[in-house]
């Protein structure tokens, strides 16, 4: 794995491990080939979130086992798919985010003053 950079142009440091969080489930929002949802939005995740993404098809909050995924609760955090988050910007419900955590391509998406004005770590 290269060394990825946040949004910030420093090292992309680790969004969660508990849950067990990114695309590569290794705590960070790297992102590759395989990602088709570019899971690169480090994100403290609420219910209003929760709720809209569950509305959307994506149910984040119920365990699923098979998959040794917990399910998720308010306040957790985890790599969020960037148009995902985008999509829930435009409604209104965006969760926070990690910038430090966030990876740099997640400016393809929406732009650095939108994800800092959500920020936990404002820069």
């Amino acid at each position: 794995m290269t060394r990825a950079k946040n949004v910030l142009g420093g090292e992309l440091l680790t969004c969660c491990t508990s849950p067990m969080t990114g695309f590569y489930r290794d705590g960070k929002c790297y992102t590759g080939a395989g990602d088709i949802g570019a899971h690169i939005v480090c994100a403290q995740v609420t219910e209003e979130f929760l709720a809209f993404t569950k509305s959307k098809g994506n149910d984040l909050s119920t365990p699923v086992p098979a998959f040794d995924f917990p399910g998720l609760k308010p306040g957790d955090r985890w790599c969020l798919c960037a148009a995902r988050w985008k999509e829930a910007l435009d409604a209104g419900v965006a969760p926070p985010v990690i910038l430090s955590a966030t990876h740099a391509l997640a400016v393809e998406y929406v732009s650095l003053d939108e994800l800092k004005k959500h920020s936990l770590d404002v820069a």
